[in-house]
């Protein structure tokens, strides 16, 4: 199978693979149809963040079912999404219902450490395979993993329908922040320093039918306005912008992947204004079929803004800024199989 695997310089490249096998009763293999390019990804690209060499990169999958074991309750053919966050089962951690932070993630995180979907195939054990409702498109299942990202950090910031959310990064994973939380009943402070995603997220974001207000602008005028009670940092390396924009007893989660990111703050001051700072990290299991359900009341497909290629993944990549491009879109998904 063709697959785009990490090089030992940092870069993408396509090679080709066996074509992965079954090795569980219970094992699914997906014939890929697209994957959604994350922000994980890109800063794996660009050194933020670190994936083993030679992995299939990708996670963020949708594809139709193409074998499965003896013990799968799935069918070839059947239309499905991709939940990549694994979990053992076994350990104290899974068993306290704290999946996200089981022990055993060596070896186990997709697209990082073990074979994703930049491929024709993938396969997983089933419970990480979930069937589609009818009728929802490819491009807006391709973004219920990046939702159930949001909503795992929605639920750690216990937002109050009604009050301002302040979101910092105009990103794929921002404006599917900004999207849950206009829907969960939040105004919203969408803040973005690039000027083009500033103008993308408005035209994606400024019909959605919300109750609330929604705000797009710069951080100059972020930080002149009214403080919020949460701020959510979706770059990963703004916690610094986000203490200056949380009200007092407010919360702060620290949302985007950056390894290199370093903040010095003031613990004096978290101490006297009554602040949280939170960092949830990966969605816990239950998120994702939460994640799936909710997915049918937003539109997702609009974060989808170029569809590529899997043979012509450089394009992509320049689509992200990925080699000193600046951001020409917003969800850029690899696609796989276009015999959908």
């Amino acid at each position: 199978m063709r697959a785009l695997t990490l090089a030992a310089n940092g870069t993408l490249v396509r090679t080709e693979r066996p074509d992965p096998q079954l090795t569980g009763p219970d094992d699914v293999r997906v014939r890929v149809v697209q994957t959604g390019i994350c922000g994980t990804d890109r800063g794996v690209l660009t050194g933020k963040f670190p994936a083993e060499t030679g992995v299939v990169m990708g996670h963020e999958a949708v594809g139709l079912v193409d074998q499965v074991g003896s013990a799968s309750r799935l069918a070839p053919g059947d239309r499905v999404v991709i939940n990549p966050t694994l979990y053992c089962s076994a350990c104290p951690q899974c068993a306290a219902a704290r999946f996200n932070h089981c022990v055993n993630k060596a070896g186990t995180e997709v697209g990082l450490d073990r074979d994703g979907s930049f491929a024709d195939y993938i396969v997983l054990p089933e419970r990480f395979v979930h069937r589609l409702p009818d009728g929802m498109t490819w491009d807006r299942a391709v973004v219920v993993e990046p939702l159930a990202c949001v909503l795992n950090n929605l639920d750690a910031a216990s937002i109050v329908p009604g009050e301002r959310v302040t979101v910092l990064g105009a990103g794929p994973i921002g404006l599917v922040t900004a999207m849950a939380a206009l829907h969960l009943g939040s105004g919203v402070v969408l803040v973005e320093t690039d000027p083009f995603r500033r103008e993308l997220a408005t035209k994606i974001l400024h019909d959605l039918p919300a109750s609330t207000p929604l705000t797009v602008t710069d951080p100059d005028a972020a930080v002149s306005a009214p403080r919020a009670r949460t701020v959510i940092d979706t770059v990963g390396s703004l916690l610094d912008t986000a203490l200056r924009l949380v009200d007092t007893a407010g919360t702060v989660v620290i949302m985007g992947f950056d390894d290199r990111a370093r903040v010095t703050v003031e613990p004096l001051d978290i101490l006297r204004r009554g602040l949280r700072v939170v960092g949830a990290g990966d969605y816990n299991a239950p998120s994702f079929p939460r994640a799936l359900a909710l997915a049918k009341h937003l539109p997702l497909e609009r974060i989808v803004t170029h569809r590529v290629p899997l043979d012509e993944h450089e394009r992509a990549l320049e689509l992200i800024g990925v080699g000193g491009h600046g951001y020409r879109g917003a969800k850029v998904v690899i696609v796989s199989n276009d015999e959908q």
